[in-house]
C-alpha cells in the first residue's frame, strides 16, 4: 500500500500537510457560521446580524444587507478551506488524515461559535442569541456550550486520540466535509415556506405610482412599508401573482423566481 509523499517544508501534526490541517479548521468555521445563519437568522428568525442596535432594527434593509455580508463572508472562508482541502488532497491516503480533517473542523465550528459569543454578544453587543426574551444571558451561555464548548472540546478529543489504525479512522471525511460546505451554502439561498407574505424590494428608479400599479397587477394587498417606501410586504393568499411586479419596477421579491437568499426569510 502507497501513501501520500509530504514534503518537509509543508508538513505538519503528524507528517501531514498543513494545508490539511488549516482546511479543517477553515470549513469548521465557515460552517458554523452557515448554521447560524441560516438557523438563527433565517429559519428561526430569533436575531439579525445587527438587531442589538437600534438605528439598524428601524431599516430592514441594513439588516437583510448585513445578514447577506455575513453570509459572503463565510462562502469565502469555506471556499478557502475547500481550495485547502484540494492542495492537500495528496495526503488522502495517510492514515489518520480524515480522522485529524474532522478533529480541526470540529474545533473550527466550536471556534466561530465562541467567537461570535465573546465578540458579538458581551463585546460589541450587535446582537444576542435571542433577542425576544428577558433572560437573553441564559440563551447565550447555553449556546456558547451546547455550539461552541462541545464541538471544541470533541475536536481536540479526536486530536488527541487520533493515533492509531485506519479502524477508528472517520471514513469519508474530506469528502463529507466538502459536500456539507456545499449543501450549507445551498441552503442560504432556499426560499422560506409559502406563507402567503412576499417582501418586495423596488429599483432606485421606480416610482410610488409604479409601486401600487403593481400591487393592484399582482392582486395582493399591502401589509407594510418602509419609509422610503422602497421594501414593501405584500399578502397574496387570496391567489394573488407577485411576480407582477417586476413589470413596475420590483428589482427583488422574495419567494419568487428569483430567490434572494434572506430576503426569503424575513418575516414581519
Amino acid at each position: 500500500m502507497t501513501t501520500a509523499s509530504v514534503g518537509p517544508e509543508e508538513a505538519g501534526r503528524g507528517g501531514l500537510p498543513a494545508t490539511l490541517i488549516w482546511a479543517g479548521y477553515a470549513l469548521g468555521f465557515g460552517l458554523g457560521g452557515f448554521f447560524d445563519g441560516i438557523l438563527l437568522h433565517q429559519i428561526l428568525q430569533w436575531h439579525h446580524l445587527l438587531s442589538g442596535l437600534e438605528e439598524a432594527r428601524q431599516d430592514i434593509r441594513l439588516l437583510i444587507l448585513t445578514d447577506g455580508l455575513f453570509h459572503a463572508l463565510m462562502y469565502v472562508i469555506a471556499a478557502a478551506g475547500l481550495w485547502l482541502l484540494w492542495r492537500s488532497r495528496a495526503a488522502f491516503a495517510v492514515s489518520g488524515a480524515d480522522r485529524l480533517l474532522f478533529a480541526n473542523a470540529m474545533i473550527g465550528f466550536g471556534s466561530w461559535h465562541i467567537l461570535d459569543s465573546v465578540l458579538s454578544h458581551w463585546i460589541l453587543g450587535i446582537h444576542r442569541i435571542r433577542m425576544d426574551v428577558d433572560n437573553q444571558l441564559f440563551w447565550d451561555l447555553l449556546w456558547f456550550v451546547v455550539f461552541g464548548l462541545v464541538p471544541l472540546a470533541l475536536g481536540a478529543y479526536f486530536r488527541g486520540n487520533g493515533k492509531g489504525g485506519a479502524g477508528r479512522r472517520v471514513p469519508k471525511g474530506p469528502a463529507g466535509l466538502a459536500l456539507a460546505v456545499l449543501i450549507a451554502g445551498a441552503l442560504a439561498a432556499l426560499p422560506a415556506p409559502d406563507d402567503g407574505t412576499v417582501m418586495v424590494v423596488f429599483g432606485p428608479g421606480a416610482t410610488p405610482a409604479q409601486a401600487m400599479q403593481g400591487l393592484e397587477a399582482s392582486g395582493g394587498r399591502l401589509l407594510w412599508s418602509h419609509a422610503s417606501e422602497t421594501v414593501w410586504a405584500v399578502d397574496i393568499s387570496g391567489g394573488g401573482d407577485a411576480n407582477r411586479f417586476y413589470d413596475h419596477g420590483a428589482l427583488l421579491i422574495s419567494n419568487s423566481i428569483l430567490p434572494a437568499g434572506c430576503l426569503d426569510w424575513t418575516r414581519l
